[in-house]
């Protein structure tokens, strides 16, 4: 295992599963004092907590968070937020947007569960809550994908598992990283569609920009895409077989005894004005051996 292998599983710290459960904390918060000892819940005052400055998501739509503010009016921070501590104040782990609705809503305490978690962790569960998120643009998945995979060292399979989702959807969102930077920007306003993208991975980058540009002017279907496409893209002919003639008896005699001769597989090509012998060998003392005969043994093909 190379030093980079040991660091990564460093990293990776209590494991998927762990930080999965933490995320998925989903549990409403009670007035029950056993039940919040137990789940380490506790009310802190919305002054108390700061957002992590490397939290993966940066956007939080308006008309989003004024309707999570309504909920939260009405029934309250159902969900606690996962926050560590740091310095004076708590850093948040995940829940933002309850934050910042909750703010909204004019709540002054929120629920939240202390855990001890270190810089690569809280960069993981951060990644993990944004893609279970319903509102995620598919360039956001996707790349909240990449990084796990790529800088946390989970594969497809584990996040399939842990995330409740099927292997080849999350090699198929991977796949829209491949495509312009153009094509991602319409696919995060919603000018192209999932469907859309995934028939134009296959193209070179300008042919898919081309055809991309073409989906949102004419507003074409993704079955009318994958037509467009089948019709541009060149048809594979059949390469042609290249007629081998069969060696005759007296050629394939005369393989034989070389090969019995020198213990090395012999092939002749006979042609009309000539032709070729090829002695294959299989590592150097094969070869050493094959000098030695050559230089000094003539050979008797005769008998």
């Amino acid at each position: 295992m190379t030093n980079n292998d040991k660091k990564r599983q460093r990293g990776l710290g209590r494991g998927l599963s762990a930080l999965m459960s933490d995320v998925s904390l989903d549990q409403p918060f009670g007035p029950d004092p056993v039940a919040s000892e137990f789940r380490g819940d506790r009310l802190m005052p919305i002054e108390s907590l700061e957002p992590n400055p490397d939290q993966p998501r940066h956007r939080f739509a308006e008309d989003k968070l004024e309707d999570l503010a309504s909920s939260i009016r009405e029934k309250g921070v159902l969900q606690p937020l996962i926050v560590r501590a740091k310095g004076e104040k708590y850093q948040i782990v995940a829940g933002e947007r309850r934050w910042r609705a909750a703010q909204m809503a004019q709540v002054h305490q929120v629920p939240v569960v202390v855990r001890e978690l270190n810089d690569t962790e809280v960069l993981e569960i951060g990644i993990i809550e944004n893609i279970q998120r319903a509102d995620l643009n598919p360039i956001e998945e996707a790349l909240g994908y990449v990084q796990l995979i790529e800088r946390f060292g989970h594969t497809q399979e584990q996040l399939a598992k842990a995330l409740g989702k099927s292997r080849s959807h999350i090699a198929n969102m991977m796949r829209l990283m491949s495509l312009p930077t153009a094509i991602h920007g319409m696919l995060e306003d919603g000018g192209l569609s999932v469907g859309h993208a995934r028939a134009l991975v296959t193209l070179d980058e300008d042919r898919a920009l081309s055809i991309a540009r073409q989906i949102k002017a004419k507003g074409l279907s993704v079955r009318e895409t994958e037509k467009m496409i089948k019709a541009i893209s060149p048809v594979k002919t059949p390469k042609k077989r290249i007629l081998v003639p069969e060696k005759d008896a007296d050629t394939r005699a005369l393989e034989s005894d070389l090969s019995a001769n020198l213990g090395l597989k012999v092939a002749i090509n006979h042609k009309n004005d000539g032709g070729e012998l090829t002695v294959s060998y299989r590592d150097l003392d094969d070869l050493d051996a094959l000098c030695q005969i050559l230089t000094s043994n003539p050979l008797d093909v005769s008998r």
